[in-house]
């Protein structure tokens, strides 16, 4: 069971160089984020990043690039050297740029739309430290988000935001994968798997940003032993 758990989103604004001008608008979540690391590498080197991607997968040792995202600006996992992989998800792509030195990362992926169920197992499976569980909330919170404004996307996203101030896994786990596939909530599976690792123990709560500034819900959080 981890000994501390931070929760973030994966807009690649998060890194300055893909920012440019909207650099300033993102440096309040960007702070929010970077403390909820510092606070993580205080505690443990171990770390395990949980994110969602096209299958379950364990990704170790590697490095990556935001290329895709319009800046060759390269992470590690691991501090390893070599050529980035192109195709390094986006979750593990954040959790390499949070990463401070002499930290260590595993990334343990899962299908966006794993069951509840199994995102629960895994959960309670994992073994580490650290906890970085990286996702979204709904990208459906205005009508220039990316998939356009779903009114169930504001009840949807103060449930998560509650749920993360007060470190309560049943709530999480009581979240509809159907309700968040159809808001484009990419954290749901993430969090779901947060729920399952986190089960068993009182845990202490602390919200440090929750908004939608582009029409996609951003929580930053960090839970400790109570």
């Amino acid at each position: 069971m981890p000994s501390v758990v931070v929760v973030v989103p994966q807009p690649p604004l998060l890194v300055p160089e893909l920012a440019s001008g909207a650099a300033s608008e993102t440096a309040e979540l960007r702070a929010a984020v970077r403390e909820a690391a510092a606070r993580m590498a205080a505690v443990t080197t171990d770390w395990v990043a949980v994110g969602a991607d096209v299958e379950r997968r364990t990704v170790e040792h590697a490095v990556g690039t935001f290329r895709g995202f319009g800046r060759d600006v390269r992470v590690s996992l691991a501090g390893d050297p070599g050529d980035p992989d192109p195709e390094l998800p986006l979750p593990l792509l954040v959790a390499g740029w949070l990463r401070p030195d002499g930290v260590t990362i595993r990334g343990e992926l899962v299908a966006a739309d794993t069951p509840t169920a199994d995102c629960l197992r895994l959960g309670r499976s994992l073994a580490a430290e650290g906890l970085l569980v990286v996702g979204d909330g709904a990208a459906t919170h205005t009508e220039q988000a990316p998939g356009h404004l779903d009114e169930r996307a504001e009840p949807f996203d103060a449930a998560v935001s509650k749920a993360l101030e007060h470190a309560d896994p049943a709530a999480l786990a009581a979240l509809d994968p159907g309700l968040a596939a159809e808001l484009w909530a990419a954290g749901r599976a993430p969090w779901q798997v947060l729920a399952g690792a986190a089960e068993g123990r009182d845990w202490r709560g602390e919200l440090l940003y929750s908004g939608a500034p582009y029409g996609v819900a951003y929580h930053v959080a960090v839970w400790t032993p109570a």
